[in-house]
């Protein structure tokens, strides 16, 4: 059985790369349906009560968007791998297409940073908050199209035939690195063949940048298929969902600011705020003090578009207020709600060996404070992280299916058995992970209850957006 899945597997990636013409042909019929989707529905009047996703391309626009495409792309990372990035994004195949014919010059050492998918995930999930990017079409064309056209200028700008966009300045591009590494594929490379090529190989481009001879998991490839087989050495491969995490990933202080104050954190709040009675509270409270104070431009609802949601037409407009407490909603939950998933793998790696041996001593004799094993460790919660920023993109999808008349009671039992079951799994990982580093059964217990402490208020977050809210 094993030895036939290796078959298909391998089969089914030397089809991708003898086919590229064809993945190319379909992947600029996607782009077409892309734009069609992001420009038209801006030049269209704002849809009225009684529109439709049948009736409407701006109601439908809405739902492939944010009911479909999101939320189902996220869910396909760790199915997949980065298969959206390499086969369908029409994003990474603008910004190719736009290095193929570009100036090609060499990528400059600012876009190197390793703080760029933390803070890019962090900015677009902000402005899209309080521009209403779920609701309006322009708001869409601004940060969708925006991300487009910039993705095209990298392009163009920096490499040859390459993706230096989705390497490193994606907005996304964080979030799938984390999620891929859960896939049961990857494109497994044998060291032994690559130093004794079995035949003459040409040289291959790879898009995202990958360096191929020393690939070890999924993170970072986008399953393109071009370097299957290569000089006898790669080849797509089946593998535990867990083997990456638990072998391989290190993790670094950014992807583990990005799995807790991120995922865990500041998107969630992103996600309660609308429906939550203490943002309402909190506005109240402020609005009244500057009345009080006799300060009224912060309650004028002024601004253009394209800083804060303004539709005076349907009467939604955000006031300088509703962005002050949208922000300070959406920061208070990245502390309140990722602060302590930090402090229960900061706690738990404190409670551990160093990993590596027994300790790190310094030359005195102290132990010296490490963060590695706190980053390896923040690697098992990349499964809860990515089941929230589902549930909470999926949250746009039953919205929209109720509009249209579709019973969603199924939706709660549905949404607390995926967020128990990613939960469960994240602490097993954990559990493992610990392992590597304690025998002693207690000691990985408390380490492991740390970390299930520190998840608490993500739960309840949870609770109160599905049951309470």
């Amino acid at each position: 059985m094993a030895l036939a899945l290796r078959t298909a597997t391998g089969r089914f990636a030397d089809f991708l790369r003898d086919h590229a013409a064809y993945l190319r042909a379909m992947q600029w019929i996607i782009v077409v349906f892309y734009l069609v989707l992001l420009v038209v529905p801006a030049m269209l009047p704002l849809p009225d009560r009684t529109a439709s996703v049948f009736n409407n391309l701006t109601v439908f626009a809405q739902f492939a968007f944010w009911g479909i495409w999101w939320p189902f792309v996220l869910l396909s990372m760790p199915i997949l791998g980065r298969a959206w990035c390499g086969w369908f994004c029409p994003e990474g195949m603008l910004s190719e297409w736009a290095s193929e014919h570009g100036r090609g010059g060499a990528i400059p050492k600012w876009m190197r940073w390793g703080g760029w998918p933390f803070v890019a995930f962090s900015l677009t999930t902000i402005y899209g908050q309080l521009v209403s990017v779920y609701q309006y079409p322009w708001a869409v064309l601004a940060v969708l199209g925006g991300s487009t056209a910039a993705a095209m200028v990298v392009g163009w700008l920096y490499g040859r035939n390459k993706r230096v966009w989705c390497k490193y300045l994606c907005p996304v591009n964080g979030v799938f690195n984390l999620l891929a590494k859960l896939a049961p594929w990857h494109y497994k490379v044998d060291e032994e063949a690559w130093r004794h090529p079995q035949r003459r190989t040409e040289a291959i481009n790879c898009a995202p940048l990958v360096p191929l001879r020393h690939m070890q998991g999924a993170s970072d490839c986008h399953m393109c298929g071009r370097c299957s087989d290569y000089r006898g050495a790669i080849h797509l491969t089946p593998r535990s969902p867990e083997a990456e995490i638990v072998h391989v990933a290190s993790g670094d202080g950014w992807q583990t600011a990005l799995i807790t104050f991120g995922l865990m954190g500041l998107a969630v709040g992103a996600f309660l705020w609308s429906s939550s009675p203490w943002f309402v509270y909190l506005k109240q409270a402020e609005a009244a003090w500057l009345v009080n104070h006799d300060i009224y431009w912060p309650l004028a609802q002024n601004a253009p578009w394209y800083l804060l949601t303004h539709y005076p037409e349907v009467n939604d407009s955000f006031s300088w207020l509703d962005a002050n407490v949208i922000l300070t909603f959406i920061f208070g939950s990245a502390v309140c709600v990722g602060g302590p998933v930090y402090l229960g793998l900061w706690a738990a790696d404190r409670s551990l060996p160093a990993p590596g041996g027994p300790g790190v001593r310094h030359p005195c004799g102290a132990r010296v404070a490490t963060r590695s094993g706190l980053h390896k460790l923040a690697q098992g919660l990349i499964p809860a992280a990515g089941v929230g920023v589902f549930l909470g993109l999926s949250a746009t999808t039953l919205t929209l299916l109720r509009h249209e008349g579709v019973w969603t009671g199924w939706a709660t039992s549905l949404r607390f058995t995926l967020l128990g079951l990613a939960l469960l799994w994240s602490l097993r990982l954990v559990w493992r992970l610990v392992g590597q580093r304690a025998q002693s059964p207690w000691r990985r217990a408390l380490a492991l209850s740390m970390v299930a402490a520190g998840l608490l208020p993500f739960c309840i977050a949870w609770v109160l957006f599905f049951v309470v809210w």
